[in-house]
C-alpha cells in the first residue's frame, strides 16, 4: 500500500510541474513546452530541498515512453488529420516521410560520425542519433499556420508529413537501437564484426512495418464497430482510449510489429469508418485527445527539465552544435531533394510549401521520447542524449521563435501571385 502511496505522489509531483509549465508558458508568452522545460529544471532544483525522490530512472523510462506516452502522442496527431485531405496528399506525405527521413537519418549520421570524429562514437551511435533526429514535432508551425489562417491543404501537408515521419522514424530507430544493443552484449562494436545480413535486415523492417499497418487495420475497424455498437459518447472516448493503448500492446508483446504504425493506422481508420458521428457520440473526441496530448507533451519536456545538466553545455558544446548544423542541414537537403518527386505520386509541392517544411521539421516530444527511452548500458548514450537535447533547444529558441516571420513572408508572397493571376 505504500509503495501505491508513493507512486501517486510521485506522479502527481509531475503533473503539477507540468501545469506549473503551462502557467509559465502564458505569463512569459511563449510555447507550452518552453514553459514545461523551464518548469522540469525548477523541479529538479527544487527536489533536494524538499528531500523527494520523483521516481524517474533510466532502466523504467524505457517502458514509460514506449507503453504510455507514445500511444497517446500517436494516436491524437493521427485522429487529427483529416480523412479526405488526407487520402489527397498521402502520396507526398508517404514519400517525404519514407525515403525523405531516410535521407534526412543517414545524412545526419554521416555529418556526426565524421564532424566527431571520435572512437568512442562509432557508426552505430551516430545512425542512432540519426534516427532519432529524423522525428520531427512541428507543433509550434502548425500552431502558427492556423493563427495566420494558412493554406489547410498546406496543414494537412505538414501535419500529415510530421505525423508518418515519426512512425517510419520510431520503427527506424527500434531496429539501429536492436542492432545497437546487440553489438554492446555481443562485443561487435569494437570488433567490427557484421551483425546480421542485410537481407535478414530488410525482411524485419518489412515485417514489422507492413505488420503495424495490417493489425492497426483491423483495430481501427474493430474500435469503429464497438463505437457504433455502444452508441454512447462517454463510451465512445473509452473505447478511443483503450484502442491507443491496446493497439500498442498487442502490437509490441503480442504479434512484435511496429506498435507506433499499428496505433497511427488504428486511428486513421477509426476516424474514417466513424466521420458521420464526429456531431454526436465523438463530439468530444477531439478536446479529449487534445488535453491528453498536451499532459503528456508537457510531462516529456519536464522529464527534460529534470535529467538536464549543465554539464552538458559545457562538456558536449562542440557535439551539440554538429548536432544542430547536421540536423537542420539534412532536413534542408533531403526536402529539397525528394519534395520534386511529388508530382508523380499526388499533388505537387510547391516551392514555397518546401521552406515551410524545411525549417518547420523542428525537433521535439518524438525526438525527446526516444532518446530517453535509451538504455544507459550504451557507452555513448550520455553524447547522443546532450545532442538531442541541443537540437530541441534549438528547435525551441529559433526555429519556433523566426517560422511567424517565414510563414508570414510565404503567406504574403503566395497572395500577391495570386492576385497578379487574377488580373
Amino acid at each position: 500500500m505504500e509503495g501505491v502511496t508513493v507512486l501517486v505522489g510521485q506522479g502527481l509531483y509531475m503533473a503539477v510541474a507540468a501545469l506549473a509549465g503551462l502557467v509559465l508558458a502564458r505569463v512569459l508568452r511563449t510555447d507550452n513546452t518552453l514553459g514545461c522545460l523551464i518548469a522540469g529544471v525548477g523541479a529538479g532544483i527544487l527536489l533536494p530541498v524538499i528531500d523527494f525522490d520523483t521516481g524517474i530512472r533510466a532502466d523504467n523510462m524505457q517502458q514509460l515512453v514506449f507503453f504510455v506516452i507514445l500511444p497517446v502522442l500517436i494516436f491524437e496527431a493521427a485522429w487529427r488529420i483529416k480523412p479526405a485531405l488526407l487520402k489527397r496528399w498521402l502520396g507526398p506525405i508517404v514519400l517525404l516521410a519514407t525515403l525523405g527521413m531516410v535521407i534526412t537519418a543517414l545524412l545526419t549520421g554521416v555529418l556526426l560520425y565524421y564532424g566527431i570524429d571520435h572512437p568512442g562514437f562509432p557508426w552505430i551511435a551516430a545512425f542512432l542519433t540519426g534516427a532519432i533526429l529524423a522525428a520531427t514535432d512541428p507543433v509550434a508551425v502548425i500552431n502558427k499556420l492556423r493563427q495566420t489562417d494558412a493554406d489547410e491543404e498546406l496543414l494537412t501537408l505538414v501535419e500529415g508529413e510530421s505525423l508518418f515521419n515519426d512512425a517510419a522514424a520510431i520503427v527506424l530507430f527500434s531496429l539501429v537501437l536492436g542492432v545497437a544493443s546487440h553489438s554492446v552484449m555481443e562485443g561487435a562494436a569494437s570488433t567490427g564484426e557484421p551483425l546480421a545480413g542485410a537481407g535478414a535486415i530488410a525482411l524485419y523492417f518489412v515485417v514489422i512495418f507492413f505488420g503495424g499497418l495490417a493489425l492497426g487495420l483491423l483495430c481501427g475497424l474493430v474500435t469503429a464497430i464497438v463505437v457504433l455498437f455502444l452508441r454512447s459518447a462517454g463510451a465512445a472516448l473509452v473505447a478511443l482510449v483503450l484502442s491507443a493503448f491496446g493497439t500498442f500492446y498487442l502490437a509490441e508483446h503480442v504479434l512484435h510489429v511496429s506498435g507506433i504504425l499499428a496505433v497511427m493506422t488504428c486511428a486513421i481508420v477509426a476516424r474514417a469508418c466513424l466521420r458521420e458521428q464526429e456531431k454526436t457520440y465523438l463530439a468530444d473526441a477531439g478536446s479529449t485527445w487534445e488535453w491528453l496530448a498536451l499532459l503528456f507533451t508537457a510531462l516529456v519536456f519536464v522529464i527534460m527539465g529534470l535529467v538536464i545538466t549543465p554539464a552538458m553545455f559545457t562538456q558536449q558544446w562542440l557535439a551539440m552544435v554538429m548536432a544542430i548544423a547536421g540536423a537542420v542541414g539534412a532536413r534542408a537537403l533531403a526536402i529539397f531533394l525528394v519534395a520534386p518527386l511529388s508530382g508523380y505520386v499526388g499533388p505537387p509541392i510547391p516551392k514555397p510549401w518546401r521552406v515551410v517544411l524545411s525549417w518547420g521539421g523542428l525537433r521535439g516530444v518524438i525526438a525527446l521520447a526516444l532518446v530517453l527511452a535509451l538504455p544507459t548500458e550504451l557507452p555513448y548514450w550520455y553524447t547522443v542524449q546532450s545532442m538531442v537535447f541541443g537540437v530541441v533547444l534549438f528547435s525551441l529558441l529559433v526555429q519556433g521563435t523566426t517560422s511567424r516571420f517565414l510563414i508570414n513572408k510565404i503567406s504574403a508572397a503566395e497572395a500577391a501571385e495570386k492576385a497578379r493571376a487574377r488580373e
